[in-house]
């Protein structure tokens, strides 16, 4: 499933006229999607109050019909009209011989009978703006909008539906007007549209429900971006044979850990097996493997001398190495702290590392701090790559502030990625996967959870895990991403989104896989 710009969306369904598909059809197609998803979210829509909100331009169309198909269905229908409209238009036409009432705003000056429409609607279809929208929201626009939040803020139960996307949303940039209302659910239009994975502007899409419109996959084919769907992750599993042996699954090797930080050692290499790497071997400090044999007895260890209690230096550089063949997967960072030694030690464990040893890597955490202060660290990096930052580390690496990277997501990862010739995971609310050709994947989970120490290590193991079982690292990542997210929602069901620890997500790993599998 496409995830798609503005720009994009126009090309699509210019593509969709091309092959017998006209706009009208296409309007048809997505009024009645949406009236099909009001009703399945309320079950019935037969005696309530229906009021929808029709705006100028084709959203207010795609509205109209909506409108109609609720009418039909027993529900009582007012449309109130943002902009005057004639029976010349077709679907206005339809719309008042099914029985909707209809209200043009011009006619009501003080705004009192809308008020009164939504002081008794069971549900509002904001049907104003779509994805044409890019100018600041103003005169009856705006203050309708602003009644309907009135409205909502002093009766909660008033459930509000946005067509395509809330009116006044960016949807390319996530931007939001002032007068932006928030919705309950958003049925969004064949693809989903960029700015509904962006803040600010996805804290007012509530749940999000994506519809079929009659696009043909094939003229979206080429677009970029995806959404990561249980479909997608299902595809990129590894096969698990009956006949297989753990040198099937392969090798991960976890370089982890530090005084400080033992816990990260920990569940990065959890992480590991759990999504079903055959071998996970933990290389940390000699001091530290008592702590961490107790508690995860399920892999194997390589001892690294260390340059002061707990911290690894460029001394253990050497074993780590000599331990790597038949690995097929090298993840570095977690713990490892930002000490002298321990920055030499990724430097020269990452960039010296023999071109016959694992070929790919995952970076993270304080080994990617520690590329941040390197310069042209990626000319020396001659393997497939897959690095994990939040957008704090982004911003390090980048050199930029951590509000630029926040603001463009997408086009950060994309742009990063093709720079450092590597896969890149901008770990965030709605996660982005990008790869150096261009092509990226959107996580569709953002869950407060999962803001707590610990999460990203298990990311990033579970990454690692899965290029270990063969995996590249673009479908690893993206994997890897959805698996994490998803076992998040899991803990998040029967936790609630406060007090989750990262250690809650390692059984949920392979039940997630589970899910993806049977889904």
């Amino acid at each position: 499933m496409k995830v798609v710009t503005a720009a994009q969306m126009r090309l699509a369904e210019e593509r969709s006229a091309e092959v017998g598909l006209p706009p009208s059809v296409l309007m048809d197609n997505a009024g009645l999607a949406v009236a099909e998803e009001v009703r399945r979210s309320l079950t019935t829509v037969d005696g309530l109050r229906a009021l929808v909100l029709v705006g100028p331009g084709n959203n207010g169309g795609d509205g109209l019909v909506c409108a109609r198909h609720l009418k039909e269905w027993g529900a009582q229908v007012a449309a109130y009209l943002l902009r005057r409209r004639d029976r010349s238009d077709p679907n206005f036409a339809l719309a008042l011989d099914s029985g909707v009432e209809t209200t043009p705003g011009d006619d009501d000056p003080a705004l009192a009978t809308l008020e009164g429409l939504l002081a008794t609607a069971d549900l509002v279809v904001d049907a104003v703006l779509g994805t044409g929208q890019a100018r600041p929201l103003e005169g009856l626009l705006k203050a309708a909008l602003e009644r309907l939040a009135q409205a909502k803020a002093s009766r909660p139960s008033l459930l509000v539906f946005a067509l395509d996307l809330p009116s006044g949303l960016d949807c390319d940039s996530g931007a939001v007007d002032p007068a932006t209302p928030a919705a309950d659910i958003t049925v969004t239009l064949g693809c989903p549209k960029l700015g509904l994975f962006q803040l600010p502007g996805a804290e007012k899409v509530g749940r999000l429900a994506i519809v079929d419109i009659g696009i043909p996959p094939n003229e979206v084919a080429d677009f970029p971006v995806d959404l990561i769907t249980p479909e997608l992750a299902r595809g990129m599993l590894p096969r698990r044979p009956l006949g297989a042996n753990k040198g099937t699954f392969g090798k991960a090797m976890v370089a982890a850990g530090s005084h400080n930080f033992v816990g990260a050692a920990y569940l990065a290499a959890a992480a590991a097996t759990r999504v079903g790497a055959g071998l996970v071997t933990l290389a940390a400090g000699e001091h530290l493997l008592p702590i961490l044999a107790s508690k995860l007895t399920e892999v194997t260890y390589v001892p690294l001398p260390e340059a002061e209690p707990g911290i690894v230096g460029p001394e253990a550089v050497r074993r780590l190495h000599a331990n790597l063949e038949g690995y097929e997967c090298l993840l570095i960072g977690p713990g490892l702290t930002q000490r002298g030694p321990a920055q030499e030690f990724v430097i020269a464990s990452l960039l010296s590392l023999p071109i016959n040893l694992t070929p790919a890597v995952v970076i993270d955490a304080d080994a990617l701090n520690t590329l941040a202060n390197t310069k042209n660290w990626w000319e020396d990096l001659e393997r497939e790559a897959i690095l994990t930052p939040h957008p704090g580390e982004m911003a390090r690496l980048l050199k930029c502030p951590v509000e630029e990277v926040q603001r463009r997501r997408l086009a950060v990862a994309q742009e990063a990625a093709a720079r450092w010739h590597a896969v890149v995971v901008l770990k965030g609310a709605y996660t982005v996967v990008a790869e150096p050709q261009g092509r990226a994947a959107i996580s569709p989970f953002a869950n407060p959870g999962l803001a707590t120490a610990g999460t990203g290590d298990v990311l990033s193991g579970a990454i690692a895990g899965l290029v270990a079982q063969g995996l590249r690292p673009f479908e690893a990542a993206i994997c890897g991403v959805y698996l994490h997210g998803l076992a998040g929602e899991r803990v998040k069901e029967r936790l609630g989104d406060a007090g989750m620890v990262a250690g809650d997500l390692l059984p949920e790993l392979p039940l997630a896989i589970r899910q993806v599998k049977e889904s």
